[in-house]
């Protein structure tokens, strides 16, 4: 099927790039550096829609009125969107109020001009992705996908994007749709957040995540390196929180031989190994005030010497920080850096937690459902109404892992193909919330309406009848001889609790 036509009118190189990248997958993009141009192409072949960047106007705007009139004749079905600064000449503003063009007048970032004028050219197209998530896609089908053209940012006024150019970049998801559309997300404020994101990954900066474990700050790390001009290099994962205070250094920064007593041979630590790559420094918070030095004079001169060496190396590397909690807290706490911390919010993008996204939950659910049931060769044929009812109540303070341990814990109960609330464990049920790892989340601990002690029992001895059954590939005889109760006890109790009786 072939892609309707976008003409960009721009001599902004950055907007060029930022729209390549945004709307390759959805038009064939042609980019002009003036309306003359533009005119030529209109003549030339059928245009769907014109964006015509009018910020930087040399005059009062009459030239570029006449070029929109003749455009407007020329291609009267056509979509305009006309960019302008937040003062616009009068002549522009009248032509904008008095015909079909849509007028976009100043923005806050490039992150809301993107979302400004991706409503303006695609309003569907959200709905569609949404709804493409069908019980279809249960059974292993995939959604039919255009495959986009490869991005070419030639030095000629005008670009000719078109499905011809095709290069490794089709084998990568992350190329092809950018962060936004690897990171699902129904939020504005997430998206506004990735539109940023993306727009850093390709600077070489360092970007800093914050958001509580299981938010999907490791995923977005490795989005970040996969659409940058590293993704060719190697992407190292440094989880600092899992190593030992006296080991982080030389995990990070490599020893020479007899620098300490376990130092039998020399270590290149992830500075060298990353070579031109990526590093993500998780937990960052857990760094002692000493390794803070040593890691800002990274970022700040790229300089570093092993343990135990005077050799100076300097590291080629790009860095993407994360912490589950705000560094503020910890910096007036005496216990991070200030000039570090100044350095990292720089670039700061907070990845909010699943609770202050719960739009996110239905569209994460399915994906996690099919991905199970593929997985472990279960047929998922339906979803209750209520099972989505109970996920979407739940506060997930473990965030999105917590939900895919919990839609996998279900999928592997299911029965019949239907995935029922039965399925869910107790404490999604009761909405009791679990604990959590991040000292920063203050979540109200929800009681479930009874806090009666037969009912408290109930639940939990059904939980074990669930796992007792799960164990014995579903044989009663066995399950009851494992729970050490009677075959007509165990039908009475499943009976009681709406468990499944037939085998």
């Amino acid at each position: 099927m072939e892609l309707p036509t976008l003409i960009l009118v721009t001599q902004d190189s950055t907007l060029q790039q930022q729209i390549l990248a945004h709307f390759k997958k959805a038009f064939h993009l042609v980019i002009c550096s003036s309306l003359e141009d533009c005119t030529g192409h209109c003549r030339e072949q059928a245009i769907e829609f014109i964006l015509a960047d009018l910020r930087f106007l040399a005059s009062g705007g009459h030239q570029e009125d006449q070029s929109l009139e003749l455009i407007q004749k020329m291609v009267p079905e056509a979509e305009i969107i006309m960019l302008t600064e937040e003062e616009c000449p009068e002549i522009l503003e009248r032509r904008a109020a008095c015909t079909n063009i849509q007028h976009i007048k100043g923005f806050a970032s490039e992150a809301e001009l993107l979302l400004e004028i991706d409503s303006c050219l695609s309003p569907e197209e959200e709905v569609v992705a949404s709804e493409s998530v069908t019980m279809n896609s249960l059974h292993g089908g995939t959604s039919e996908r255009k495959i986009p053209a490869h991005d070419s940012f030639a030095q000629n006024t005008m670009h000719d994007v078109n499905s011809s150019q095709v290069s490794h970049e089709m084998t990568n998801p992350a190329l092809q749709d950018g962060i936004s559309g690897q990171f699902e997300t129904n939020s504005h404020e997430m998206k506004i957040m990735l539109n940023e994101l993306e727009i850093a990954a390709q600077h070489d900066v360092t970007v800093l995540l914050i958001g509580e474990t299981g938010a999907g700050k490791t995923h977005l790390s490795r989005l970040v390196h996969e659409v940058s001009p590293r993704r060719n290099e190697p992407f190292l994962n440094v989880a600092c929180g899992a190593l030992p205070n006296d080991l982080i250094e030389s995990e990070l920064f490599g020893h020479v031989r007899g620098a300490f007593t376990s130092a039998h041979a020399d270590k290149d630590g992830k500075f060298l190994a990353a070579g031109r790559g990526t590093i993500l420094l998780d937990e960052i918070d857990v760094l002692g005030p000493e390794q803070q030095v040593k890691l800002l004079r990274v970022i700040e001169t790229g300089e570093f010497e092993p343990i135990g060496s005077n050799k100076t190396h300097i590291n080629k590397a790009r860095l993407v920080v994360a912490s589950n909690m705000d560094l503020q807290p910890l910096v007036e706490q005496g216990k991070f850096r200030p000039d570090l911390y100044y350095r990292l919010n720089m670039l700061k993008f907070d990845v909010l937690p699943l609770r202050r996204r719960k739009a996110d939950i239905v569209t994460l659910a399915h994906g996690f459902v099919r991905d199970m049931a593929t997985k472990h060769n279960i047929v998922i044929d339906r979803i209750d109404d209520e099972f989505m009812e109970a996920l979407h109540a739940y506060p997930w303070p473990g965030n999105v892992r917590e939900l895919e341990n919990v839609i996998r814990r279900a999928v592997i109960y299911c029965r019949e193909g239907i995935l029922r609330k039965e399925n869910l464990p107790s404490h999604i049920l009761m909405g009791q919330i679990g604990p959590t790892n991040d000292p920063s989340v203050i979540i109200n601990h929800k009681q479930n309406d009874s806090d009666r002690l037969g009912d408290q029992v109930a639940v939990t001895e059904k939980e074990l009848i669930e796992q007792a059954l799960f164990k014995n590939n579903y044989s009663r005889t066995n399950t009851a001889k494992t729970l050490g109760i009677s075959r007509v006890t165990l039908y009475n109790k499943m009976k009681k609790y709406g468990m499944n009786t037939k085998k």
